[in-house]
């Protein structure tokens, strides 16, 4: 089992930029396509952002522009650097698998408040 582990949560005014991070052990970013994706409350999760272990990346059309998804060169950290933060990207933050339905643990993810 993947452990996945989350840090660069907070709250951020509007307009506003936090940078998230996910880190696991093994490859696991080399190997897999990877994800963020976010639960806000009373919602249910949604997608948010791709990075494909050859570096391609895709994102929501509500972060498209806003977000940048990375990992770092030892591929053992992902990233999701977000600008220009908006109240309605106020949400816990997860990391996972994209484009399969097995997913490792979630965890406890990372809080991000937007406030206006």
């Amino acid at each position: 089992q993947v452990q996945l582990v989350y840090s660069g949560g907070g709250l951020v005014q509007a307009g506003g930029s936090l940078r998230l991070s996910c880190a696991a052990s093994g490859s696991i970013f080399s190997v897999y396509t990877m994800g963020w994706y976010r639960q806000a409350p009373g919602k249910e999760r949604e997608y948010v952002a791709t990075l494909t272990s050859s570096g391609s990346t895709d994102y929501a059309d509500s972060v498209k522009g806003r977000f940048t998804i990375s990992r770092n060169n030892a591929k053992t950290t992902m990233y999701l650097q977000m600008n220009s933060l908006k109240v309605e990207d106020t949400a816990v933050y997860y990391c996972n698998r994209v484009g399969i339905s097995y997913k490792w643990d979630w965890g406890q993810g990372t809080q991000v408040t937007v406030s206006s």
